[in-house]
């Protein structure tokens, strides 16, 4: 019988990468197919969700800063076999607290990382992964740093893993993303000026500079302070999830590996998950189901897919499902 992986990312805002896939494998096991699900994930939102859903843990709650000062009852998650936690910065600071303006681009904090940090270390971590897409923040990683101060013993000898949804340097974390999260040029300016100043001050404290480094400045910065403070390891998110989730051997098992996103564009040929998992497919049609997609025919192929589906509701990936099995026949 044809076997379908299902490997299919968040569409954010509506459906978790689990959702997708139940939807688009439950169409093709109508048709009489094989569908296996595989959610996937590439450090940003819905990060948590699928390493949780990989590694059978359990969500966890702590009371901890937002990145205004309010209390936020951040999720978190747990793999007891494991002694391995894990934390989703949009969960604890991320844009959906954030009222876009300047002044919330100025002042976001990512002091409730550093806590969620500590309340893993206290539960007996030996391994924490953050995954660090979604922030409202352009703080350095200052905020998480001096939440830290006093209890940096209770993170020793413990591996910090640092998920990236982006390439960029700690020094453009202002320039490239601070726009997004409702800084206006003066803003950007300012933000620019404080990632460099913190920088000199991580050099100088911990003799590590996050400057000219990719993926340092994730989470504007966040992801430079815990490589230069805590000696973290950083991480393409895409590449961390398909290698965790045994991707690469699931898609050679499988007759067509189908894949999603919630947009489909430029982007997706700088390290999201879909061009990613793409060119990690051989001698096998690689599909996808999008929410949406500004890519033509030519950049779709180049992008090593043979067919793209639009879908936004339910009943759309169900069908998408089907329009596989049916294109497969």
């Amino acid at each position: 019988m044809t076997s379908i992986l299902v490997a299919p990312d968040s569409f954010k805002g509506t459906f978790s990468a689990v959702e997708v896939a139940a939807h688009i494998s439950a169409g093709i096991r109508e048709q009489g197919l094989t569908a296996v699900e595989c959610p996937l994930a590439d450090g940003g939102e819905g990060t948590l969700e699928v390493l949780l859903h990989a590694l059978q843990g359990v969500s966890k709650f702590e009371s901890v800063q937002g990145p205004f000062g309010q209390n936020v009852d951040a999720r978190w998650g747990w793999v007891a076999k494991q002694r391995l936690a894990i934390i989703e910065v949009a969960q604890v600071c991320g844009l959906q607290f954030s009222g876009l303006t300047p002044t919330d681009a100025l002042v976001a904090t990512t002091a409730g990382v550093g806590e969620l940090l500590i309340a893993a270390a206290a539960l007996g971590a030996k391994r924490i992964v953050v995954a660090t897409g979604g922030s409202a923040t352009t703080d350095a990683g200052l905020g998480a740093i001096d939440s830290l101060k006093g209890s940096e013993d209770s993170l020793a000898g413990i591996r910090i893993e640092v998920l990236s949804d982006v390439t960029v340097n700690f020094e453009d974390a202002a320039t490239l993303f601070a726009p997004q999260k409702g800084a206006d040029p003066a803003t950007v300016g300012l933000l620019s000026d404080r990632l460099d100043r913190t920088a000199d001050l991580y050099a100088k404290s911990y003799g590590r500079d996050p400057r000219h480094l990719a993926q340092t400045g994730a989470a504007g910065g966040l992801s430079g302070a815990l490589w230069a403070a805590l000696g973290a390891t950083l991480f393409s998110g895409s590449d961390y999830i398909l290698d965790l989730v045994g991707f690469d051997e699931r898609a050679r098992s499988a007759d067509a590996v189908v894949l999603g996103e919630g947009r489909l564009d430029s982007q997706s040929f700088l390290g999201k998950i879909v061009g990613v998992a793409a060119s990690r497919v051989h001698d096998r049609p690689v599909f996808a189901v999008v929410g949406s997609t500004s890519l033509d025919a030519e950049q779709t192929n180049a992008l090593g897919l043979s067919r793209v589906w639009v879908a936004s509701t339910a009943s759309e990936l169900f069908k998408s499902g089907k329009g596989v099995s049916a294109f497969l026949h």
